[in-house]
C-alpha cells in the first residue's frame, strides 16, 4: 500500500526591508481599522488623513495610500525606512507570503528561511 504524497511545506521568506516593494506601481489598499490606526499613529484626524493620505483605489471599492510623485510609497522615507512600520497595512505586512504574484522574486530581496 502507498502513502499519498504530502504537499511540501509552502517556503517562508524573510523580508529583508530592500524598499522595492514600496516603489511597486499599484494600490496599496487600506482597511478602516488600518486608516484608524496610521492616522493615529502618525498624529493626524482621521478625516485629515484621509484626504491627504489616500485615493479611491483603482477597482473603485475602498481606499488606497497615495504615491509620491516618484512612484515611491508616501510613508517611505530615507534608505527605505517606512515611517508606518509597526502599523502598516496587512498588504504591505503580508508580502511576499500572504500574497505575490508571478516574477515577484525578480524585484523582492526577501530570503527563504524556512518551509514551516
Amino acid at each position: 500500500m502507498s502513502l499519498p504524497a504530502l504537499d511540501k511545506p509552502k517556503p517562508y521568506y524573510q523580508c529583508q526591508r530592500c524598499g522595492n516593494c514600496c516603489r511597486w506601481p499599484g494600490d496599496v489598499n487600506v482597511t478602516a481599522r488600518e486608516v484608524t490606526a496610521i492616522a493615529e499613529f502618525i498624529g493626524m484626524p482621521e478625516e485629515e488623513f484621509i484626504r491627504d493620505c489616500t485615493r479611491l483605489n483603482i477597482s473603485r471599492t475602498g481606499l488606497s495610500i497615495i504615491d509620491k510623485p516618484n512612484g515611491e510609497c508616501l510613508f517611505l522615507e530615507g534608505v527605505n525606512v517606512c515611517r508606518i512600520q509597526s502599523v502598516k497595512p496587512m498588504q504591505c505586512s503580508g508580502f511576499p507570503n500572504v500574497w505575490n504574484f508571478p516574477g515577484w522574486q525578480d524585484k523582492c530581496e526577501a530570503i527563504e528561511v524556512s518551509g514551516d
